[in-house]
């Protein structure tokens, strides 16, 4: 059996947290985390899963004001070499607090993508928050967002920001 297909065969948990920015999904497959979501997905089949208590557990300190880093083994899943540079470079360098641009972030990723691009990529990151693609700005603007509850993206995206400090809060 390929090391691939030992994967696949491999059981998935998840489990849920309410955060001021809607209930959250988190999925794992006992190695990584795989998966945050605002949708909710039929939850795998129960099992004790250490990885996702652990996952839970810092999402809720960070939701609390009391985590800035999140110390978690991720998988991208299938994703292109440069949607991986991308996002990677974001998780490694991008820290609580900061934003960057799209254009900023394509040069920091070492590849050749357009900043247009880095939206796109933006939009395949399958774990939000812990993979903080809400950091990422246009030059002119926040730019757009994927992540939150159904048409409430930007005003996610806002919170997120205003949240770590990486925007004022907003007077209306």
């Amino acid at each position: 059996m390929s090391a691939a297909t030992a994967r696949v065969m491999v059981m998935s948990s998840s489990g849920t947290l309410s955060s001021p920015v809607g209930q959250l999904t988190v999925i794992s497959d006992g190695q990584s985390i795989t998966g945050v979501a605002w949708r909710s997905a039929p939850p795998p089949p129960a099992q004790d899963d250490p990885l996702l208590t652990e996952a839970l557990r810092q999402l809720r300190a960070y939701f609390d004001g009391r985590l800035t880093r999140f110390d978690l083994p991720f998988d991208l899943g299938a994703q292109t070499e440069v949607t991986h540079a991308v996002l990677t470079a974001l998780a490694e360098t991008v820290d609580h607090g900061q934003s960057i641009t799209y254009g900023e972030l394509a040069a920091r990723s070492g590849t050749s993508i357009p900043a247009r691009g880095v939206g796109a990529v933006m939009g395949a990151n399958p774990i939000p928050i812990i993979v903080p693609c809400h950091r990422v700005v246009a030059s002119d603007g926040l730019g757009g967002y994927s992540g939150g509850d159904s048409g409430q993206g930007l005003l996610t995206k806002r919170w997120l920001l205003e949240f770590e400090g990486a925007l004022p809060t907003a007077l209306f």
